[in-house]
């Protein structure tokens, strides 16, 4: 139980992270908080193990569009992508714009 508090809040502590420092330029604070936030609750509906981990199965059933970028999320080739990874690949391309 420890664990996953601790997993959970180093999750709200990057996505907050995240929503500060990726802001594109014309988008509002709260803009970015609202779009974090159906992030995470999409997340946590297509990770049915609610292990913190999506498998490429459950990334398809739930989050399409993170299925067609799964490999390139995956950068450690684990069979899974975590929610950090999957702002971590949004942060990327972002930036590239």
């Amino acid at each position: 139980m420890k664990k996953l508090l601790a997993t959970l809040l180093l999750c709200c502590a990057s996505t907050v992270t995240f929503a500060q420092a990726a802001a594109p330029q014309g988008i509002t604070q709260q803009r970015m908080e609202r779009m974090e936030q159906q992030l995470q609750t999409r997340f946590s509906t297509a990770n049915t193990t609610h292990d913190g981990k999506l498998t490429r199965d459950q990334a398809a059933a739930g989050m399409p569009m993170l299925a067609r970028h799964f490999d390139e999320i995956d950068t450690q080739k684990a069979g899974y992508i975590t929610l950090p990874q999957i702002e971590a690949f949004m942060q990327e391309h972002a930036a590239a714009r």
